[in-house]
Formats: structure tokens, sequence, C-alpha cells
């Protein structure tokens, strides 16, 4: 889900400039030659992005009547980007959508059914919460690429240290590991991070969410959101509690005292997984504990599910629907799949891609433990959109600039009008 992508924005916007794409570019071509569609990928440009360009040139070698444009769109910008080129007809022929991001293209009438098509021909091979997730109004928009989760990540040579055997079932047996921790080797036990998204299992731990989506109703303000979010807010002062980093670094700054051994314990996600093994602290990857987030008072715990699916352009012609077609299939193929889990250290989305070579990734392994923890989104288009005003208060609220009511009161004022039809 938050990947940092390294690219600067001249050179994405010249990137798209000459790639922009899908019907206008690819419609130039010539009615005996290849078809030529434009693909978006939005995985990391340094990590994940090479895997993706190899198995692009595996297709066109096994489809020689079609070509791919490979583009590599920051993902912190590519929502925008292709909003607005799908509004003008310009949108490349196949985008990895982030799971949240699917349904909201589905209701603007941005994505093409794909239900019944070649490019969902082993639908039963893929975990139904995930095609849950792709799906609008009863038809499926996506399909599954990779998949994620947030999970407890620590540091198991710390925690031997400390003399701790396993891994916090709880957020207080987390506080107390963290001093503990901080006892025993000098260093802080826990980071935790001012975020939405990272702050999501709290309300999961509470039994609640930032809205009821069955009812309509906002629900930031109630009383079991409140007490989920002052869970979270404690983890930032105490013994072996890291203070709260809210600057724009903080992610950066969080995830190198994990990877060198600076903090024991954090919440993430697998797509660290690489970045993690290149950290001193993990130079042996058995060092590297995963399990899943604690529980809140009710005894729950879950992280929300994250991911991404290929989705095809409904804008583009019937040659360039079905060309995408046949990439999408062949992105998302068990073999696929199993070729970007042991390159790029992501959790494959259908059960046949974890092979015996896939799991024997320690990383991998560690998070596919803890996916049945993961919770869907509920299906509302808006509901990726609803973290951006609690990106906004979680911040301060973390710095203790604003109190906790004032800041889930102004995340609900802002939450209303991204869902004007909900109650408070």
């Amino acid at each position: 889900m938050r990947r940092g992508i390294a690219a600067t924005a001249l050179v994405a916007s010249l990137a798209l400039a000459a790639t922009a794409c899908g019907g206008s570019d690819s419609g130039s071509d010539k009615s005996d030659g290849p078809v030529t569609i434009t693909w978006w990928d939005t995985s990391n440009a340094t990590n994940e992005a090479p895997t993706y360009q190899a198995l692009v040139k595996q297709f066109e070698a096994a489809h020689k009547d079609i070509k791919v444009k490979y583009v590599n769109v920051p993902f912190d910008q590519a929502q925008n980007k292709f909003d607005t080129a799908a509004g003008s007809k310009g949108a490349p022929d196949v985008l990895r959508s982030e799971v949240g991001w699917t349904p909201a293209f589905a209701k603007k009438g941005y994505f093409l059914p794909l239900d019944g098509t070649e490019a969902l021909t082993d639908q039963s091979q893929f975990q139904a919460s995930l095609l849950q997730q792709a799906q609008y109004e009863g038809k499926t928009y996506g399909v599954p690429l990779v998949t994620d989760t947030l999970a407890l990540v620590y540091n198991k040579a710390l925690f031997q240290k400390a003399g701790i055997t396993a891994a916090p079932k709880t957020w207080d047996e987390l506080k107390s590991d963290a001093a503990k921790i901080k006892d025993k080797t000098g260093v802080d036990g826990y980071w935790g991070s001012a975020q939405g998204y990272y702050a999501q299992p709290f309300l999961y731990g509470e039994g609640t969410d930032t809205v009821d989506a069955a009812a309509k109703k906002i629900t930031v303000t109630s009383a079991p959101a409140k007490k989920a979010y002052a869970t979270w807010l404690s983890l930032f002062s105490g013994k072996g509690l890291h203070k709260a980093d809210t600057t724009a670094d903080a992610y950066a700054h969080r995830q190198d005292a994990f990877v060198n051994g600076k903090v024991a314990m954090t919440l993430e996600g697998p797509w660290e997984i690489t970045n993690f093994y290149k950290g001193s602290a993990f130079k042996d990857k058995a060092d590297l504990g995963i399990a899943t987030v604690p529980a809140g008072s009710t005894g729950k715990a879950g992280a929300p599910t994250g991911g991404h699916n290929l989705s095809v352009y409904a804008g583009s012609d019937k040659a360039h629907q079905a060309a995408a077609l046949k990439f999408v299939q062949f992105m998302t193929s068990a073999k696929s799949q199993e070729t970007i889990a042991l390159k790029n250290s992501t959790l494959p989305t259908r059960a046949d891609a974890y092979t015996a070579q896939v799991k024997a990734d320690p990383g991998i392994a560690g998070y596919q433990s803890v996916l049945p923890a993961a919770r869907p989104r509920p299906a509302l288009p808006e509901y990726s959109s609803l973290w951006t005003p609690l990106d906004t208060e979680l911040p301060k609220i973390a710095d203790g600039k604003e109190s906790l009511d004032k800041g889930l009161s102004n995340a609900e004022t802002a939450i209303s009008k991204l869902v004007p039809d909900f109650s408070k």
C-alpha cells in the first residue's frame, strides 16, 4: 500500500506526456500490424518494476500480435493522473489499480467489467475476499495482482536480548515488552505511525471502523472509535515508545530505525520485505519476526487488506480491450505471480502461486500467516478517500497540537463531505 517511488515529477510528467495513451496513442496502430496497449504500472520503480518489465517481454514473446508500452507512474500520483486521463479519453489500456481505487473508478464508468472474460479464466483460484474488493454493484472490475496487509514486525534478536519469547498479542502487552526492550537493550521497543491507514487496526480492535457502510453512518467519533484512537495515541509516550514523528520524512525515519536495529517493533506491510532484508538488523532473514497486529479491548485483531488489481480501461476500442484482457490474464497467472513473489517478495493473490519455493521466503511465509486476520474493505467507492481527513488530523493529535475530540470532530466534518448521504 504505502510505497515510496523514487521518481521526480519532471520525469514522470515527461513519461506520461510521451505515452498518453490508451485510445489516442494505441489507435494509431496499423490494421495489419501488432496492437500496442499501454500499461501504467504503479509499483516501486527500483525494487519491483524490473520484474514487471521482464514479464512484459515474456508476454510479448508469446504474443507476437501485441506490444505493451510500459510506463511506471509514481503511486502517489497515479490515482489523480488516471482520473484526469480517463475523463479526457486518454487513459492507458491497463492500470495497476490500488484496491481502493477500483470501485471508485468503476463507479465513474472508467473500468471494463471483467466477469466472463479471458482475464478471469481462473477466477476460482483467487482469494474470494480479494475478488470482493474488486467488485462494484455485483460486477468485477479488476483481477487481483498482489495483496498485502499490516502486521506487527519485530526484531527477534532484540526480543531475545530482552528475554521476550513471543510477539505481544495485545497493546498492553506491547507496552510492557517495549519497556523491557528499552531496559535490556537501550533501544526503543516500538515506533508507531501517525497515518490513518496505520491507525486502522486500532479501530478493528474495538469492533468499529471510520464509517458503517451498511448503515450509512459516520462512526469516527463514536465511543469505540475514540477508545481505539486513545490507545493509538498512548503508544507515542512511555518507556520504550518512540515519540510521534509527523515530519514529511516520518515514514523513511521509521523504516530506517527498524531495519537497522534502532527500534524493535513497528506496524508494516509486505511491500517493505525487500528493504527489511537490506538493513543491518536482518542480514540473517530469520531475525525478522512477523505477527498478527495486537488485539484491542474486544479481543479482536485485524488490519486492512490492501493490494493492487489489474483493470482494463472501458474507453479503449474492442481490439485494445481484447489485447488488454490477454495481458491481464498473463500477468495474474499462477506462473507470473510466482515470479513476482520470488523477485519482489510480495504476496500472491491466488492459492496456486504459493509454491514451496515462494513459501521458503520467511517474509512471504510470515505475512501469509497473518492474512486470515486481514479485513476486506467495505463496498464503498469513497472508502479509501476517508483516510485523507485522518492523515490531516491524526498528526496534529499525535503532536499535541489538537485534542483527540477536536481532531476526530474535524475529521468527521471532512468525511461528511465525502459521503454526504451518511448520517453522523
